[in-house]
Parts: C-alpha cells; sequence; structure tokens
C-alpha cells in the first residue's frame, strides 16, 4: 500500500514537472488537471477552552402540597399549570368543625375564669372567717391556762380553727386548679386556632402549578403520603450534567474564585432557531460515581424567559479559561494518515503539501493548531480525497465544489 502510495506521488510530481511545448500546461494525455476545492486560511483567535456535555433541567425547589388537618376539600382556588405566587391560596377544607372547636374553647375558658373567680370570693370570705377563729382560739387557750373554762371548751375552738386553716388550703387548691384548667383550655383554644388556620391551604413558594391531584368534594386526611399539587419552582432553575473525572481537578482549579460561565443550548424544531441560556456553575458533586466514571455539576440561571423547563434535555457548554492568540482551522481541514493528523496546505504555485499538525481545543467547528500551520496559511477543507502532495488544484465556492465532485 505504501509503494503504491509512492507511485501516486511520484507519478503527481512528473505530471506537474512536465510542460507542453509551448509552456503554458500539463503536457501528454496523461496529465493531471488542477483539483476543485474549497479552502480557508487558518486566523488567529481568542479561543475559550470548553467543556461540552447533554444536561437535564431541574426545578430549584419541588413542593408537594399537602394537608395538615383532615376534612372536606370543599374549594380548589387555582387551575392546573398556572403561576402561582407566594402566600396564594390554592385550597379550602371545611372550616366549620375547626370553628366550633374555638367556640368550645372559649367556652370552657369563660367556665374556668368563673371558677377562679368563685374559689378567690371563697378564699377571702375564708381567711376573715380564720382570723376570727384564730383570735378565739388564742382567748380561749390562754383562759384554759388559767382555769377559767374546761378543756373541752378550748378544744372546740382550737378545732374550729383548724378546720378554717383547711378551707384556706382547699380554696387555694381550688384557685390553682382552675387557673390550670384555664391554662388547658387556653392550649386548646390556640389548636384550634392553628387548626382553623389549616383550612385555609397556600403555596409556600413562588412557582408554578402542576396537575392537580384531588378534586373538590373529596375528603382529605392529615399530613397523608398523597400530596394535593405538587409546586415547581422554576425561577431560576438548575441545569445538571456530568463530566468525566479526569476533567475535576482542573474544574476545580478554574472554579476557585471564579464562577464558571455555562450555556444551556435549547435544540428547537427545524422552524426554529436554537436558544441558549447562561448562567454559572454552583455545585460540585462530593462523590465521583464508579460505575460511570464521572462526576455531577450543577449551574443555576435566572430563567426569567422560561426558555428552560423541568425535564428538558440540554446542550450544556461550560468555559473554564480563554487561549489567546490561538490559531484555528475549520475542523473539516484535519485529515488522518499513517504519521498522524495533518492538512493539505496550499502553496504559491497552486499545488498543495501534506503538513502534520497537532490538533488542541474544538469549538464548534473550529479546532486549535497548535503546531504545524502559522496564521495566515491557507488549508484545503475539502476534496481531500483526490490530493496527492504535490497536487495541483483549483479553489472553488463550497457550492461548485459539490457540483464538480
Amino acid at each position: 500500500m505504501r509503494a503504491a502510495f509512492a507511485i501516486s506521488i511520484l507519478l503527481a510530481q512528473l505530471a506537474c514537472n512536465s510542460t507542453s511545448p509551448t509552456g503554458k500546461g500539463p503536457a501528454g494525455r496523461g496529465a493531471f488537471p488542477a483539483s476543485p476545492v474549497t479552502a480557508a486560511i487558518a486566523e488567529l483567535r481568542d479561543v475559550p477552552v470548553q467543556v461540552r456535555q447533554i444536561g437535564s433541567v431541574e426545578p430549584v425547589a419541588i413542593i408537594a402540597v399537602k394537608a395538615q388537618i383532615g376534612g372536606e376539600l370543599t374549594k380548589v382556588l387555582f387551575k392546573e399549570g398556572e403561576d402561582v405566587r407566594k402566600g396564594q391560596q390554592l385550597f379550602e377544607i371545611d372550616p366549620r368543625p375547626y370553628r366550633q372547636a374555638i367556640d368550645q374553647a372559649q367556652a370552657a375558658i369563660e367556665k374556668d375564669n368563673a371558677l377562679i373567680a368563685q374559689a378567690e370570693a371563697n378564699l377571702s370570705r375564708d381567711r376573715v372567717q380564720t382570723a376570727n377563729a384564730k383570735e378565739q382560739a388564742d382567748r380561749y387557750d390562754a383562759l384554759a391556762k388559767d382555769g377559767l373554762i374546761s378543756k373541752d371548751q378550748n378544744s372546740t375552738y382550737q378545732t374550729t380553727f383548724n378546720s378554717q386553716n383547711e378551707a384556706l388550703r382547699a380554696d387555694e387548691a381550688a384557685i390553682n386548679s382552675a387557673k390550670a384548667s384555664l391554662n388547658v383550655d387556653k392550649a386548646a383554644l390556640e389548636t384550634a386556632k392553628l387548626n382553623l388556620s389549616y383550612c385555609s391551604i397556600s403555596s409556600p413558594i413562588d412557582g408554578r402549578a402542576g396537575s392537580l391531584l384531588v378534586q373538590a368534594g373529596n375528603l382529605v386526611k392529615a399530613n397523608d403520603t398523597g400530596a394535593l399539587v405538587n409546586i415547581n419552582q422554576i425561577e431560576p432553575v438548575y441545569v445538571t450534567f456530568s463530566v468525566p473525572e479526569q476533567l475535576l481537578g482542573e474544574i476545580r482549579g478554574y472554579s476557585k474564585g471564579n464562577s464558571l460561565a455555562v450555556t444551556a443550548v435549547v435544540s428547537q424544531n427545524s422552524a426554529s432557531p436554537e436558544h441558549s441560556a447562561v448562567g454559572h456553575m454552583t455545585f460540585i458533586d462530593n462523590l465521583v460515581d464508579n460505575t460511570t466514571g464521572t462526576i455531577k455539576l450543577k449551574a443555576e440561571f435566572p430563567n426569567a424567559d422560561r426558555s428552560l423547563w423541568p425535564g428538558q434535555f440540554v446542550n450544556v457548554v461550560m468555559t473554564l479559561r480563554t487561549l489567546h492568540g490561538a490559531t484555528v482551522i475549520p475542523s473539516e481541514a484535519i485529515q488522518s494518515g499513517p504519521q498522524g493528523q495533518f492538512v493539505f496546505v496550499l502553496k504559491p504555485d497552486q499545488t498543495v503539501e501534506n503538513r502534520l499538525v497537532k490538533p488542541g481545543q474544538t469549538v464548534e467547528n473550529q479546532i486549535v493548531v497548535e503546531s504545524g500551520i502559522a496564521p495566515g496559511e491557507t488549508v484545503v477543507t475539502d476534496g481531500q480525497m483526490r490530493l496527492v502532495p504535490g497536487a495541483r488544484v483549483r479553489v472553488v465556492a463550497p457550492a461548485a465544489q459539490k457540483g464538480a465532485s
């Protein structure tokens, strides 16, 4: 095969070096005509070093709206799929049982206050009676010591005094019991008010409502496993994507002190142009996936125009740094040969030579050439299959080259 390749090169060189007797063109019937090719000039540019992957859009928050109390769902105050605001009422549960609970708790509180007032009045009365009983008990105790009254008489007054003391303690206990009941009933009132507030179910975030999972008229349970509706926060949104673990060190290095720019490109149908959104990387996972050898990254996008939708797949481009003054050529100019990758370079005499090159970063349809090509040189971008080193070429427009093919 190499011998045949060498022979082809030799024939091409002979054909190019041979001229007609007039000196104006190739001599003989075997002369090769100039091959039509398309070409491009190597340019000097600033080229971003990028990572390109497929990512998926995720909402910043997914809230499953549930009932915190049980009862009949009487109202649904939104439409499926519409935007909802934080604090906007979405559902109403029948509030009547909980209003009755409030009325009952308030009645119990009034009863407790009445019992406290009665116990305090009893306490005041018994304090006066106890003071009188003590005064009499002290006086008759002195008379008994002097032998002026009998011991039985003295014992009667002492017993009366002791009974009044026990009545005081009973009054104080009644007050404490009524106050304890009052605290319990106040707590019951607060619970009843809280439960009544749970009858109105509002959105905890700004977002977009999903499908309605429970219709009005159904009975709902407190903290049931099923949600009434799910709300996704889509301003902003996350785009999650994975990169090979070999890039982890480079990404971590460039992200220190910098906010790495990330572009998400949404592929549209043939009638619509592609749309791109710009965000920044916010998250590097703490674990490399051993099964795939990749690590998960996450970027945040403002998404004010709602161009990114949860669950959507997008093309992710993350820029790490910029190569300044790089030589770039169209990627289709790069060919592969036995000695490596090469390009056909157009010489001033309209012949070509093959030049080994060292390709680098690829950006869209342009590729950075780290060595082998200088800015300003012209490279063949189409028509290489008919070329050998030294072949004469004719540069044509892309459409004309396809026609010549």
